[in-house]
């Protein structure tokens, strides 16, 4: 009667390699790209977020996309390690449809993604700044774009964003956000991706709002939990969204991440403009080692090999030049097994000469 309700087993897309190095203000190495990838996949990883194929004007970040894709398609490391590419998917965000073009085009030449992605956001303010169309024609153009890809095929992940606020226009209705949802639906995409792009979601509208969704779309196949910890919540909207019945969820390595940055090695970039908050290095994503550790802990089966991820996190620090999120780096797994190394010498000797029995924790007195 006193256990916590929640799904015993969950679905994890690492997406470190786009939304994470996307707010690095240096170009992360094509290399180190790739490496990373593999790496993730020999961790048990088969839902994969690779990279934009945006303008790489404002995104340079992602210039090297094709490559990127051609590299882990030809991985030897993963061919020798027996990777079954059936088993894994591949993503690349195409928020507009040239870049979808991009996807079909890859796609079509072999090395492509599985899958895309296209963003709406139901305050039409935020969603022209990082669209630069109104929702009604952005709708019409993800209509065509679904089509296509699902003639290549490619599957269509459809993002919901400010559901829980808009960092321009301010509070918004999470009634809406389900009915936006639903519209991806109507239009063919295959997942939603309900995602909390400034961290302004509270875990008790988290729960509310994906308690609204599975009872209006009860499939937990439809829908990924993607959130930001921008104030802190991260994790915690995992435990709310787990509560609630989700399954699926997102995170990064270190938990970095945030918006395109506007500023790359030493040049100025577009990025997405102006950032929504004062300072763009404490911002990020979910933190995946926490929240594997946190799941490991509550006995959620991941299909991931929780030590090889945390070393995967001490290598990304070096790799961006800074500490990151993670305080599972610092402290890493709880304690299974006694550790000597840590007890006081004398315990047992004390014990004997106060006439108390070995593991005897109250007075003798007590228990008559």
């Amino acid at each position: 009667m006193f256990e916590m309700k929640y799904p015993k087993k969950v679905r994890l897309g690492d997406i470190t390699i786009r939304d994470g190095f996307q707010h690095e203000e240096k170009f992360i190495s094509t290399d180190a790209k790739v490496r990373y990838v593999e790496e993730l996949i020999l961790a048990g990883f088969k839902r994969v977020e690779v990279t934009n194929f945006g303008n790489p004007k404002r995104m340079p970040q992602f210039k090297d996309a094709d490559e990127v894709f051609k590299r882990i398609r030809n991985s030897k490391r993963l061919q020798k390690a027996g990777v079954n590419w059936d088993e894994i998917e591949l993503t690349a965000i195409t928020i507009r449809e040239r870049a979808v073009d991009r996807a079909i085009q890859a796609r079509k030449e072999g090395y492509g993604p599985d899958r895309i992605l296209m963003m709406v956001s139901t305050d039409e303010q935020h969603h022209y700044a990082n669209s630069g169309t109104t929702l009604p024609d952005y709708w019409r153009e993800a209509e065509r774009c679904i089509k296509k890809a699902a003639d290549a095929g490619i599957k269509m992940c459809g993002c919901v964003s400010t559901i829980w606020g808009s960092p321009i226009s301010g509070p918004t209705e999470l009634k809406e956000a389900v009915e936006f949802s639903k519209r991806w639906l109507d239009i063919g995409a295959a997942d939603i991706e309900h995602a909390d792009h400034d961290g302004s979601a509270p875990p008790d509208q988290v729960y509310k709002y994906f308690s609204m969704i599975l009872d209006a779309l009860p499939n937990t196949d439809l829908h990924v939990a993607h959130f930001h910890v921008t104030r802190g919540w991260g994790c915690a909207n995992v435990l709310a969204a787990l509560q609630a019945g989700i399954d699926i969820f997102e995170g990064t390595l270190g938990g970095i991440g945030g918006q395109p940055a506007n500023f790359v090695d030493d040049t100025p970039v577009g990025g997405t403009g102006a950032y929504y908050y004062k300072d763009p290095n404490v911002v990020g994503l979910v933190c995946m080692e926490d929240m594997l550790v946190m799941m490991d802990e509550m006995g959620i089966e991941t299909g991931i090999d929780v030590d090889r991820v945390l070393e995967l996190g001490r290598l990304m620090e070096k790799t961006i030049g800074r500490r990151l999120r993670s305080e599972a780096i610092l402290n890493g797994r709880i304690p299974k097994q006694p550790r000597s190394e840590f007890m006081r010498a004398g315990l047992a000797e004390l014990k004997e000469k106060l006439g108390e029995k070995p593991g005897q924790k109250f007075p003798e007195e007590w228990e008559k």
